[in-house]
């Protein structure tokens, strides 16, 4: 790892301009992170935004949007909702028969149409909601730092030869963190949370999160291969996720009796 970021900041402070490959990458920045050799924590939450504006551009071109149905329903499900804490939000369906769906730093947050297939609009808003629990508790950016690192450590400037093939792999690796990101236990209960209280606070059912996790983890069950129902194959953790989101439904419920 150390003899990549070594390669990596003497190649880049070679470079008179901040463009790698025709991306718009702060320079400065990724030269300071490779001296600085090797942690998350030397990556700036400006370098980290813009490594996600990038992942997702790259992620948008790449895929099939929507802008039939399963737009307008988004667009109504989520009416009215343009920030986060000041962060302007954007969202966008992937036509993809995968159950999925990701938040990004930069305040993208994107939903796969298979996914929209199987929820209902509570559900929906619920899982939305935890998404947006992830970029609030920057559990995004976390991922973003991580994946970023461990794609340096891979020796990628050495073996792609050019800039515009390092940029393209690193934007590759970042949007697979993304789709695929492993959250910790106590990240993925605040999130819940958040998507539970997200719901009740847009007059949906308070249940919402709880029945979306079910739903997801019943589609583990039946051996669907996306990456979100591989996420929920393990059933212990999935079913404490369930008991905390019934008992805050409960909780709120029993609240307005």
């Amino acid at each position: 790892m150390k003899r990549f970021f070594v390669i990596l900041a003497t190649t880049l402070s070679l470079c008179s301009c901040s463009v790698l490959g025709g991306i718009n990458w702060n320079a400065e920045g990724l030269v300071s992170a490779a001296g600085k050799a090797a942690t998350a924590a030397s990556i700036s939450d400006d370098m980290v935004v813009e490594l996600s504006r990038q992942t997702i551009a790259q992620m948008d071109a790449q895929s099939v949007i929507d802008h039939g149905a399963y737009e307008q329903r988004l667009s109504r499900v989520l009416s009215g909702l343009k920030d986060l804490d000041g962060l302007p939000l954007n969202f966008k369906v992937y036509k993809t028969k995968e159950i999925n769906a990701f938040a990004c730093g930069d305040g993208s947050i994107r939903v796969y149409s298979g996914l929209m297939d199987v929820m209902d609009d509570d559900e929906l808003t619920a899982i939305i909601g935890h998404e947006l629990g992830h970029v609030r508790h920057k559990d995004t950016k976390r991922a973003i730092k991580n994946a970023y690192v461990a794609s340096a450590a891979r020796d990628i400037l050495a073996s792609a030869g050019s800039y515009g093939a390092m940029a393209s792999a690193l934007l590759g690796d970042m949007g697979e963190a993304l789709v695929s990101a492993q959250f910790s236990q106590a990240q993925e209960y605040k999130a819940d949370e958040h998507g539970c209280q997200f719901a009740i606070d847009r007059g949906k059912n308070p249940y919402s999160m709880y029945n979306a996790l079910e739903k997801l983890m019943q589609l583990s069950d039946g051996g669907n291969g996306s990456v979100i129902a591989h996420m929920f194959a393990d059933h212990p953790k999935t079913e404490k996720r369930m008991e905390r989101m019934k008992k805050m439904a409960d909780n709120y419920t029993a609240s307005k009796n």
